[in-house]
């Protein structure tokens, strides 16, 4: 018979000193963050055991890598680990379940006894084979002999390590998290003849991560990147503070890979719970036109007003711009500005037109009416349709009518020209005088 020799190694743990050096937090609009935390590390030559905490604690554990910088090789992970059981009287007693604790009621009683179970209120067994029962909410205080094990303050990474180095390192840990997020916001102010615009961006970080990123270097991704939902939902609580940068700060914006990478020029604290808002860039002044237009298909009598611009150099602008909300002042007669509008925009290169919709004119109706259906033959039809525009303003307004058409389509007999902008749209730029109505009227005929 072979003999078998068992070998047992001795592991020596020891946690290790943790100091941190430096931090980086790259935040993508899609509720996600990629952390790079280099911390002074004191490592033991040989096996050890390294306790990292004020990791976040929306972290995605199977993302994170450890490195020391400049030495890919030094370190060997024997064992990873994310220990997220935090401290809290609940799992505090059912660690002390079968273990003796010390109960104080608001009587100023005192009890002294085994914790059996804590369905219910604590029952605790006497020191003489008694059962007592104290109900929850009489208990002012409970003294426990010392924290459970496995028990932990703070959300914590814990490894085991194979160090060919012994001593002070720089060590970089890098890992994802959820529930930290950005969006841009945009304010702009219109002139007195709505040909103009003052547009100032703004960048707002939300962070719920569970923890803090203090003097981070910060950097926001812009773009559409894809990433596999879990089927873990996380919930958003707490509370939120809201804190506008004292100073405008700039951004530095590059193409990065298929998306725009924008880095903050100076380090930024993110506290948990915390909204912060920095200047995307200064106010620019930006040419734009006010539009009008009505789609009688859509809302029978109303008429949208929009304002238009172009990000381009020329126009004043010429800067991509990451997707959110703008919104839209104007000055009243007194000089105080009021609020006229608000819309979403999406992800714009430079070059591109931003439209945004404001809300609906007051002065200005539409009315769409289909005068007559004619059946020509099984495949072929035609609708003579009349649109009736009317301005009650004390100025003159050119209005687009949109008219959705399907099928093979032609237009015939119309009173205005117009322009064929897609395979199902045709446009008709409008006219209308001050205090009149215009009728547009023309033939649709289209063959399926």
């Amino acid at each position: 018979m072979k003999k078998i020799a068992l070998v047992f190694c001795v592991v020596l743990v020891a946690t290790v000193t943790v100091t941190q050096a430096e931090v980086g937090i790259t935040i993508y609009n899609n509720d996600l963050a990629l952390v790079k935390d280099v911390r002074q590390l004191e490592l033991s030559a040989g096996d050890s055991e390294l306790k990292f905490t004020d990791v976040a604690s929306a972290i995605d554990p199977t993302s994170v890598s450890f490195s020391v910088v400049g030495k890919p090789d030094a370190v060997q992970i024997l064992e990873q680990n994310y220990r997220y059981d935090l401290v809290g009287s609940d799992k505090i007693l059912q660690k002390y379940i079968d273990k003796e604790i010390q109960v104080i009621t608001k009587e100023d009683k005192l009890f002294t006894g085994t914790l059996l179970s804590t369905a219910g209120g604590l029952t605790l067994m006497d020191p003489d084979g008694g059962i007592r029962i104290i109900a929850r909410d009489a208990v002012r205080d409970m003294a426990f002999p010392k924290l459970p094990e496995g028990l932990i303050t703070r959300p914590t990474l814990v490894w085991l390590l194979d160090s060919k180095l012994a001593g002070r390192q720089s060590c970089e840990v890098r890992y994802l998290t959820k529930k930290i997020n950005w969006h841009a916001e945009y304010v702009a102010i219109v002139n007195a003849n709505d040909n103009r615009l003052n547009l100032a961006g703004w960048v707002s970080v939300d962070n719920r991560s569970g923890t803090t990123y203090k003097d981070a270097k910060l950097k926001l991704i812009a773009g559409d990147v894809h990433t596999v939902e879990e089927a873990k939902k996380y919930m958003r609580g707490g509370r939120t503070d809201m804190m506008l940068a004292a100073r405008a700060p700039s951004f530095e914006e590059e193409s990065f890979f298929e998306y725009h990478l924008y880095t903050l020029t100076r380090p930024a604290t993110v506290r948990d719970n915390e909204i912060k808002q920095l200047s995307l860039f200064a106010p620019v002044d930006v040419a734009a036109k006010k539009i009008f237009t009505y789609n009688g298909q859509r809302d029978d009598k109303k008429v949208l007003v929009n304002v238009e611009f172009e990000n381009s150099e020329a126009a004043g602008l010429g800067i991509p711009l990451p997707k959110g909300k703008i919104r839209v002042m104007k000055a009243a007669d007194d000089g105080s500005l009021e609020f006229v509008g608000e819309d979403l925009i999406d992800h714009t290169p430079k070059k591109e037109k931003v439209r945004v919709y404001l809300g609906n004119a007051f002065d200005i109706v539409g009315e769409r009416t289909v005068k007559d259906h004619r059946k020509i033959t099984s495949r072929i039809s035609e609708d003579d349709i009349e649109v009736s525009l009317r301005n009650r303003k004390d100025k003159a307004v050119t209005i687009t009518v949109v008219e959705r058409i399907w099928g093979d389509w032609t237009i015939r007999n119309a009173t205005h020209e117009y322009r064929k902008k897609d395979a199902r749209t045709a446009e008709f730029d409008i006219p209308v005088p001050a205090g009149e109505e215009v009728t547009l009227s023309f033939t649709v005929r289209r063959e399926s």
